[in-house]
């Protein structure tokens, strides 16, 4: 009796084990289907640019070197959602005409040519930032860090990780999860 109920206990672990896979694996394969749309992809930008603003309490002094840091993260974030636009439009031209992937050498110019757009934008957000994080306290420096996931994911400031500000290596190869 005490095999039955131990085999039958292991039974309902494997099973379990296995229903709650399949579902985290339906799960993940339902969400990298989902593509946001360049609304939702401006509507998002705007929220997190808004709580880096707001996490950040910047005094009088301070909020007068907002303006040019937020708007070298709009120039990086329309770059990005342009990038996204003009992919997915390739994409539905290339489906409906049955045409073929770029070749090697195509995709290597393209992708060259998005770093060098990104690597302008990031550099003009770090110009940008330079003057207002030298007057950031340790607390603004720490929450500026929380919220730009930079203490998280060990990254570097501005960027953000997973569907957020960020360089270039699985966009440009054509993943369909932009960042902005």
């Amino acid at each position: 009796m005490r095999k039955f109920a131990i085999a039958g206990i292991a039974a309902l672990a494997i099973a379990g084990t296995t229903a709650v896979y399949a579902q985290h694996r339906w799960f993940h394969d339902h969400m990298a289907h989902m593509r946001m749309s360049p609304e939702d992809r401006a509507a998002m930008a705007d929220a997190k640019i808004a709580a880096v603003h707001a996490g950040l309490k910047l005094n009088a002094d301070q909020e007068k070197l907002w303006p040019p840091v937020e708007s070298a993260v709009r120039d990086l974030v329309k770059i990005r959602i342009d990038r996204a636009k003009a992919r997915e439009a390739a994409a539905a031209a290339a489906k409906a005409d049955d045409q073929q992937k770029p070749d090697p050498v195509t995709r290597l110019r393209t992708r060259a040519d998005n770093m060098t757009a990104s690597a302008a934008a990031l550099k003009k957000i770090a110009d940008a930032a330079d003057p207002l994080y030298k007057t950031l306290d340790d607390g603004q420096k720490r929450r500026l860090a929380m919220l730009t996931h930079r203490g998280h994911h060990g990254g570097e400031g501005w960027r953000f990780q997973h569907g957020r500000f960020g360089g270039d290596r699985d966009r440009d190869r054509g993943q369909d999860s932009e960042r902005l």
